[in-house]
């Protein structure tokens, strides 16, 4: 009995009936923190894993008849779907239906086998620390927001990079990220950092990007619902900052918690949380920085938007719903750079060879930032908007082989992993991807094109937004 394997089946289950995990829990086995528990690494018994296989045969969903066989499940279970192949979704905001919306980077195969075989968070970290030289910070802080932290490795970096640069300066660095996974993954890599900067106020948030700046939440039900959190590490060293963050796993798992939009299809927090990490030992320097409810500025120096929107999504759905927002948040000089995938890529050859002409890059960043300068209107003014030039907007990142893997016959693994690559990068739906896995024709595309250019590589663009200083 794999473990993975019947996780993977109760998140494919509950994504096309609408069902919360709990519930699926709770109306299978009678308990509601079965899926919880499976992540967390626990295991069940045979009696358990045939009661809910039963209760999903019971309870049919349309299954398709093109699900691939067990055997290309197990073999690569970042890309198998579960439904009939659809069309790709038009160019615009998501579709109604929210359970063939769910968004795309919410699949944690696709995304932890893409960070760790190419190399795109280091670069997006280098190109995002070339920010540094052209902000000026005012005290008391340095003040940075990452908008979607994923699993932390881009923040990482760049806090790594602001101590090399502002050594002696507090930091005050907030970081919205929906997904547990990837919080409980941030969190695991913050403890050098507490270590070597000790000034440093980290903030981690579920709330929207309207909200997450200002750590104030619109609505006045989900203002009755907010978690907040304050954590004061104590001790020296990284090892006693690690078992104290480490502690914060029940925390987590009772409160950062997500439910599916019905409208939109986006995941959506179940209720909002703030929680609040810096030194003890510093509160004194750090007091002036360190917010509290209804104490919080977005007076920010830089902001990260690193992969912020659906590419499909319309220049006026990413200006009105994340650029905009995150643009109002900039203090009297300060920056935010935003980076997104513009394909004209060997990745999109493979793409276009299994769905000939499909393009998910259809705005760029000059349409983006023409929709912005209308969604702030008269305030845009204030503002300055910087396109550049192809050469100093775009660059490349690889897929990370051994420097003699492609000279000869291409390894398996290999080759799953830039087809996994070239899929995420595509944000090709689960939906499209059901028949040319059963038919295996992707092996055969993607080996051609790892042949053809000796590797695989894909093409980023950036563009930066900055404040008129005072």
């Amino acid at each position: 009995m794999q473990v993975d394997e019947i996780l993977q089946d109760i998140a494919a289950y509950c994504q096309r009936t609408g069902l919360a995990e709990s519930t699926f829990g709770r109306r299978a086995v009678n308990d509601g923190k079965l899926v919880q528990r499976l992540r967390e690494g626990g295991r069940i018994t045979t009696d358990t894993f045939d009661r809910i296989r039963l209760f999903m045969a019971q309870k049919p969903t349309g299954r398709s008849s093109l699900m691939p066989s067990r055997r290309v499940a197990a073999a690569l279970p970042a890309i198998t779907g579960s439904a009939a192949l659809a069309a790709p979704q038009p160019h615009g905001e998501p579709a109604a239906n929210p359970q063939g919306n769910f968004r795309f980077f919410d699949n944690r195969q696709k995304y932890l086998l893409f960070v760790h075989t190419c190399s795109e968070k280091r670069v997006v970290a280098s190109r995002v620390a070339l920010e540094l030289a052209n902000i000026h910070p005012r005290p008391p802080a340095v003040r940075v927001f990452d908008a979607g932290v994923g699993d932390g490795t881009v923040l990482t970096r760049v806090i790594r990079s602001m101590h090399g640069r502002f050594p002696h300066m507090p930091f005050y660095v907030t970081g919205k990220e929906i997904s547990l996974e990837d919080i409980r993954l941030t969190l695991d890599k913050m403890p050098d950092r507490f270590f070597e900067h000790p000034a440093t106020v980290l903030v981690l948030t579920n709330m929207y990007y309207a909200e997450a700046p200002w750590l104030s939440v619109k609505s006045s039900a989900a203002a009755n619902s907010l978690v907040w959190r304050s954590v004061a590490l104590r001790g020296t060293t990284s090892a006693e900052f690690a078992e104290q963050i480490s502690d914060l796993q029940s925390f987590l798992a009772e409160t950062w918690r997500a439910r599916v939009n019905a409208k939109s299809g986006n995941p959506v927090y179940e209720r909002p949380v703030v929680l609040v990490i810096y030194r003890e030992d510093h509160r004194f320097l750090l007091d002036p920085i360190i917010p509290a409810p209804g104490r919080a500025e977005a007076d920010f120096d830089l902001i990260i938007a690193s992969q912020p929107y659906r590419a499909r999504a319309s220049a006026d759905f990413k200006a009105r719903r994340v650029i905009g927002p995150l643009a109002r948040a900039l203090r009297a000089g300060g920056r935010l750079i935003a980076i997104h995938s513009c394909g004209k890529d060997p990745g999109m050859e493979i793409i276009q060879g299994l769905w000939p002409g499909d393009d998910p890059f259809l705005t760029d960043r000059h349409q983006i930032l023409r929709a912005v300068k209308h969604e702030l209107g008269p305030a845009a003014r204030e503002f300055n908007f910087n396109a550049y030039s192809d050469v100093r907007s775009q660059f490349q990142y690889h897929l990370e082989t051994l420097p003699n893997e492609l000279s000869g016959t291409i390894g398996t693994s290999t080759v799953f992993a830039a087809w996994n690559a070239a899929i995420y990068v595509a944000q090709v739906e689960d939906q499209r991807l059901t028949e040319v896995v059963r038919a295996q024709s992707y092996l055969e595309a993607t080996q051609a094109i790892l042949h053809k250019y000796g590797g695989l590589w894909f093409n980023d663009e950036s563009y930066v937004i900055s404040r008129h200083r005072d």
